[in-house]
């Protein structure tokens, strides 16, 4: 499968209904093909992580679940919320303690973050170039990598265009 190229949630031309369909229907997709189940509450905690690119915090989402699932505990969250990340279909935002979604969970890859610090928007890039020249730092070093993800604090483009004509 082609690695699709960068994504860009906050370019003037996204479709974020039809992001959060694709992503869902490649969810789906993917579990099937696993044999593993998206279960109804799985399926609904993968659409809240996907109503917007922010990130979203753990407890943030089971308030947001509980109107439709009254007895949902902390720990149904957080097994959820482990099958999503084993399935590769969210990311976790270490720096913020938060989720997020995937936008290419159809193939193993690394991940570089781009959160802006404004509107909290989560840009999720390939970043072949980085990835490389980390992996070849590590490997000078003599370190074996286990997982590569990146996370970078700035500001997006769309942030960056409001505070200019302030």
């Amino acid at each position: 499968m082609t690695q699709p190229s960068n994504h860009i949630p906050n370019s003037s031309e996204h479709n974020h209904n039809k992001c959060v369909n694709e992503a869902l229907i490649t969810a789906e997709r993917l579990c099937r093909e696993r044999g593993v189940q998206l279960t109804p509450i799985r399926h609904k905690v993968l659409t809240l992580i996907w109503d917007s690119h922010k990130a979203v915090k753990a407890y943030e989402l089971l308030d947001r679940l509980r109107p439709e699932q009254k007895t949902a505990k902390p720990a149904t969250i957080y097994r959820t919320l482990d099958f999503l990340l084993e399935q590769g279909l969210i990311h976790r935002v270490e720096s913020l303690n938060a989720f997020v979604g995937c936008h290419c969970s159809a193939y193993q890859h690394e991940q570089l973050l781009l959160i802006c610090k404004y509107c909290e928007e989560v840009q999720e890039r390939s970043a072949k170039g980085v990835m490389t020249a980390l992996s070849h730092e590590a490997k000078q070093a003599d370190f074996i990598v286990h997982s590569k993800a990146i996370e970078v604090h700035g500001t997006c483009a769309k942030c960056q265009k409001i505070q200019a004509s302030q």
